[in-house]
């Protein structure tokens, strides 16, 4: 079976077009050498609701396991960065990805890169959302995706793992739709989108909420 991995998107001239939108097979080894970490259960210790154009879903998001990458969310959303970003690569059975793009397909500015926090034992388990990042482990900045299934190919050590660092709590069937539209390859300038939506599924908005009662 083929291995999938989840990166950001990168100009056409490093690893091909492959590597733009994630489906990277060849452009990289994976290090399984590392012992896997214990699991650990996710923290819900913030809450959001994702508005999209396909529906709403409110996201718990765990500060005390991945303390890092959920306040690097947690910055980004109180930044309205992710208002009117796409889901600009939706692989069926496999991720939605986005935050990074608006509907042009254009690149938005990030903050510096973070730390991979995928050791910490947080397993990418459908409905759960992470980073994507490039080859380079310590490399997410912006965009994120969603688990469709329980994609353990993506947890630590394989591939140097990809951090999960919260997951959906109401709205699961959303992200289900929106793995369900037809998508096309888009080429725009010197990129390639691969598995882009045909009609954008747009983040109108990100804000805070209470968290559900258990």
């Amino acid at each position: 079976m083929k291995t999938q991995t989840i990166t950001t998107s990168l100009p056409l001239k490093t690893c091909l077009t492959l590597a733009l939108i994630g489906l990277l097979t060849a452009c990289g080894g994976s290090d399984s050498s590392d012992p896997e970490p214990q699991p650990v259960m996710l923290s819900i210790d913030h809450c959001f609701v994702m508005s999209t154009t396909e529906g709403d879903m409110t996201l718990g998001i765990d500060t005390t396991n991945t303390p890092i990458t959920g306040q690097n969310f947690i910055d980004y959303v109180k930044d309205g960065f992710y208002d009117g970003t796409i889901f600009h690569r939706i692989v069926n059975n496999f991720v939605n990805q986005g935050g990074g793009l608006t509907a042009d397909y254009s690149f938005k500015t990030t903050n510096d890169p973070i730390k991979n926090e995928s050791s910490v034992g947080l397993k990418n388990e459908r409905g759960t959302i992470a980073m994507a990042r490039t080859q380079s482990l310590d490399s997410a900045t912006a965009q994120f995706f969603f688990n469709i299934h329980d994609n353990a190919n993506l947890d630590y050590p394989s591939q140097g793992g990809y951090a999960v660092f919260g997951k959906i709590l109401e709205g699961i069937e959303i992200m289900d739709m929106m793995n369900a539209v037809t998508t096309e390859t888009k080429t725009i300038g010197e990129f390639s989108f691969q598995d882009a939506p045909v009609d954008n599924i747009v983040i109108n908005s990100v804000t805070a909420t209470t968290c559900p009662a258990n």
